[in-house]
């Protein structure tokens, strides 16, 4: 029988298993409304979560708010410091780096194979979607306060990036692609650095490379479309204030921000 470290939490061998799936699921569904605010910039980059005021919006208590707290910091979306608080996380300029080169290492090689295996009804099919893709990112440019059209066409992106992975037929590469968060971590950075605007077909073009047949035209097409706007990310997020906003209990309101209507302390970038 394996050993129970310490640090491990245990069952109650008393707890009925419907209250265990009962607390798992509201634990994911806390995930899921924390994680979905993130992405649509209700909750930015920097904000501080209050997770009694948490639980009580959700109708829950304490626990699961707490699981899918460290769920996604396990991802990266959120930190947390001991007796301090919990906030949406602030990306060093190499976090941004790193995450981008992954991305780039991962979606080229899905490119590679995408451009070899697919055939012409994917051609066709990812053609269209590229399309609708660009067609939704433009009218996104010309409505920026309306988030949850935001959030639909940041759904719809990385879809369409999460397709061409399928396409390579390599279920370990998509895998990879959904483990490292890549895709996630370039919608948050988008929210967070308020980049609205894209060349014009910018997911056309790429479409049409990968259509090509060759790998190495898809190849260099994906590397240029995921580096493209880098700087202007890096260089927005750069001004963002990296300060102790941690402690903000022992600062006055006026001085740390804003609480909005769901209870969070909004910093602004």
């Amino acid at each position: 029988m394996r050993a129970i470290s310490k640090s491990e939490p245990r069952k109650s061998a008393h707890t009925p298993h419907h209250l265990d799936r009962s607390r798992k699921s509201l634990s994911s569904r806390a995930y899921q409304q924390i994680r979905d605010e993130i992405l649509s910039g209700d909750l930015s980059i920097g904000d501080v979560i209050s997770r009694r005021r948490l639980a009580k919006r959700l109708n829950m208590s304490f626990l699961p708010v707490t699981e899918a707290l460290k769920c996604l910091e396990t991802e990266g979306l959120v930190e947390s410091r001991p007796r301090i608080g919990t906030r949406v996380r602030v990306p060093s300029e190499q976090d941004i780096r790193d995450s981008n080169v992954i991305r780039e290492a991962l979606e080229s090689q899905a490119a590679r194979l995408c451009a070899q295996h697919m055939t012409d009804e994917e051609k066709k099919q990812l053609r269209t979607s590229a399309r609708h893709l660009d067609e939704l990112q433009k009218m996104g440019a010309l409505e920026p306060e309306d988030s949850r059209f935001l959030f639909s066409v940041h759904t719809y992106h990385m879809q369409f990036h999460t397709r061409i992975a399928e396409l390579g037929r390599c279920p370990g590469l998509c895998r990879a692609i959904e483990k490292e968060h890549v895709l996630i971590f370039n919608w948050l950075y988008d929210i967070a650095a308020h980049r609205r605007t894209q060349p014009e077909a910018f997911h056309a073009t790429l479409a049409e490379a990968l259509c090509s047949g060759d790998p190495l035209v898809a190849d260099t097409a994906m590397r240029e479309h995921v580096r493209y706007g880098l700087d202007q990310v890096l260089e927005r997020l750069a001004n963002f204030d990296k300060g102790d906003a941690w402690r903000l209990k022992s600062r006055k309101p006026e001085q740390t921000g804003k609480i909005s209507a769901n209870g969070y302390v909004k910093q602004g970038i």
